[in-house]
């Protein structure tokens, strides 16, 4: 009866645990996710160091630019969140001078830049003056947009760092229909330039033209969101994405070392040690020994062996021949 008694104990704090352990996620966190998290699902989760994470965002300067779409389809409330959702991603960023620049490009079937690179170096300026930009709506010229944001926002002369500084390139597009002009060509011209984009399609957005824009890997680059409600929810990877984080620093399980490698980790082993099957583990490296004789001494070994053999048979005919001598010196005594 006490063993029973224990087991429903146990079971009851099982259950507790369980229930610690549920934490149902909002629908709207299921719908904001790029292809790479949906792949990634099955990975074990990662606990974020927010000051691990502050320190590695301060640490990568950008060029950003914001091509967004304003065309008749998307509504005056919807334009708003779109509006939030750039104000909160400026948030997540370290923006400065020397540090990220951030532009934005408004396109419907016209193509307007709101501001330049040049323009704005703290994050309120850069919140005014996304605050003060209206719709254009009309038609959806997202080809021309990429092509006027390559042309004129990326260039020195709007701001955009030299080549030599070394200063990532970057365009997140925002779209929730099908482009009226051909982006195939245009965007892979700005992808040559050096431009890394970033495709999140909305509602209706045409995935067929968000892989035609993005860069590669595409599971990394192309965003899609059902409603412009959830746009938000994409901050956190963008985040995580344009701060250039060291995967490490976001926490591990490699019992050695871990060595970041883009968005994910990979572990080593100290010298003496493999990794095991788990390829987080190490276990001590088994030396095996072996011996090499040196040749010359196996040949002086064997000369040496030839002449004691040599002398040994010198020896034992020595004595054949003394042994006759005096068997023929007994019989000559035992005559007389």
């Amino acid at each position: 009866m006490k063993s029973f008694g224990s087991f429903v104990y146990c079971f009851s704090l099982l259950l507790v645990d369980l229930a610690r352990c549920y934490d149902p996620q909002d629908p709207s966190d299921i719908l904001a996710q790029s292809y790479a998290q949906r792949r990634n699902n099955a990975l074990p989760h990662r606990t974020l160091n927010p000051a691990a994470t502050d320190s590695q965002c301060r640490s990568r300067p950008l060029d950003l630019v914001f091509i967004i779409d304003s065309s008749r389809s998307v509504r005056p409330g919807e334009f708003e969140k779109v509006k939030i959702f750039l104000a909160d991603m400026v948030d997540t960023l370290d923006v400065g001078q020397d540090a990220t620049r951030v532009a934005v490009v408004n396109y419907a079937s016209t193509v307007k830049i709101e501001f330049l690179l040049k323009n704005h170096f703290t994050k309120d300026s850069i919140k005014q003056a996304i605050n003060r930009i209206g719709p254009l709506a009309a038609g959806t010229m997202t080809g021309m947009a990429i092509k006027k944001a390559m042309d004129e926002a990326f260039t020195e002369k709007s701001g955009a760092r030299p080549k030599s500084k070394n200063i990532s390139k970057v365009a997140i597009i925002v779209t929730d229909g099908r482009p009226q002009d051909q982006v195939e060509e245009v965007s892979a011209a700005a992808r040559a330039s050096g431009i890394e984009i970033y495709a999140v399609g909305v509602d209706r957005a045409d995935m067929r033209s968000l892989n035609l824009m993005a860069s590669n890997p595409l599971e990394d680059h192309v965003f899609y969101v059902e409603t412009y409600g959830v746009i938000e929810k994409l901050t956190s990877k963008f985040r995580e994405t344009l701060c250039g984080m060291d995967s490490c620093a976001m926490g591990h399980d490699c019992e050695h070392i871990c060595v970041s490698s883009g968005p994910s980790f990979y572990c080593k082993c100290r010298n003496g040690f493999i990794l095991n099957e788990d390829q987080k583990t190490c276990s001590l490296k088994q030396v095996k020994v072996e011996i090499i004789q040196d040749p010359c001494m196996c040949e002086a070994r064997l000369a040496f062996q030839r002449q004691t053999q040599t002398s040994i048979q010198d020896i034992n005919a020595k004595l054949s021949a003394v042994t006759r001598k005096m068997e023929q010196m007994q019989n000559m005594l035992g005559r007389m």
